[in-house]
């Protein structure tokens, strides 16, 4: 797992389970992460909550990398198309909690 691997600190989080439970998908990301000497991780199923944790967690001289949606402005769960961008999420949270 390259997050695992490459990062000091690892959000494990939802992304489009559809039928799938989301903690299934993330018991499953964890298992391998596991594996990873000194990986420091913590898993928020939410995934507006887990960039607010993420975000909030970093300290100056910090990256944080939100990866997985890319481009995609929604999240599928179960049949359902939820709206939904990390952009959007983080810049909002940025704004409201970081900035102000």
């Amino acid at each position: 797992m390259i997050a695992g691997e490459l990062s000091d600190y690892t959000v494990i989080t939802s992304d489009n389970p559809r039928s799938e439970a989301p903690e299934k998908i993330e018991q499953q990301i964890e298992d391998g992460i596991r594996e990873i000497p000194n990986a420091c991780y913590t898993m928020i199923t939410d995934r507006y909550q887990a960039i607010r944790h993420a975000l909030l967690s970093a300290k100056e001289g910090d990256f944080v990398v939100i990866a997985g949606k890319g481009h995609e402005t929604y999240q599928i769960v179960g049949d359902q198309v939820i709206p939904f961008d990390d952009h959007q999420a983080a810049r909002e949270i940025i704004v409201k909690e970081i900035i102000d």
